[in-house]
């Protein structure tokens, strides 16, 4: 295997994984004509729903191929775990009744609004990545990879999408979004569960080749 079928047209994950690849010298691809297949809903109550529901109903649009789905998202502990799920749609009224994301410099307002009196040792997050493998509608594997930091109360660097310019990581003293991708590779939470996916491939998928 020298290349991974990842089903998503989000520029940010494709850099984030594309980052976690490249060291194993693997290159991250799109399914074929992905932005003209349905849509689907995420619509599940964790992350591991929403990443299983996207791989096995994109794993049947390319038979026989191993497809990658992913569904991740911030935990703040000061709110009781939000954005969560919510985190692509959280600058939404109702964000659990859409279907559409949000901007995400209207989710990072948000977010700190939300956080606007929440003193700094009380404002710790986690991001949440799980990876689902599909073949042929079934999932053949899940993945859970998590990066602990804290909240910023401003943006910090250029780099990254999401929430990564209000992510602080403290081993590196720095906010995802001031990190190349591949330096976030070695440090987020999707790097750790494409990591943990490669291991399983290896073992069991015949990835010696890898």
């Amino acid at each position: 295997m020298n290349h991974v079928l990842i089903a998503t047209s989000n520029a940010g994950k494709l850099r984030d994984f594309a980052g976690a690849a490249a060291p194993f010298g693997i290159e991250i691809t799109t399914i074929p004509n992905f932005a003209s297949l349905p849509t689907v809903v995420e619509d599940g109550r964790t992350f591991e729903e929403n990443a299983r529901k996207k791989a096995e109903s994109y794993s049947r649009e390319v038979p026989g191929e191993i497809v990658l789905a992913d569904d991740s998202g911030l935990e703040v502990g000061a709110l009781n775990g939000a954005p969560g799920v919510h985190s692509a749609r959280y600058a939404a009224d109702a964000p659990h009744l859409m279907d559409n994301n949000t901007d995400d410099e209207a989710n990072n307002t948000r977010l700190l609004r939300e956080l606007k009196d929440v003193p700094p040792d009380k404002r710790t997050g986690r991001f949440v990545c799980v990876i689902a493998v599909a073949r042929d509608g079934q999932t053949l594997q899940v993945f859970r990879g998590e990066a602990e930091g804290t909240i910023l109360n401003r943006p910090r660097g250029a780099n990254g999408f999401g929430y990564d310019p209000l992510f602080y990581f403290p081993q590196v003293q720095k906010a995802f979004a001031e990190l190349t991708p591949e330096e976030k590779a070695q440090y987020s939470h999707r790097g750790a569960a494409f990591r943990q996916f490669l291991a399983w491939y290896q073992a069991t998928e015949g990835g010696a080749t890898i």
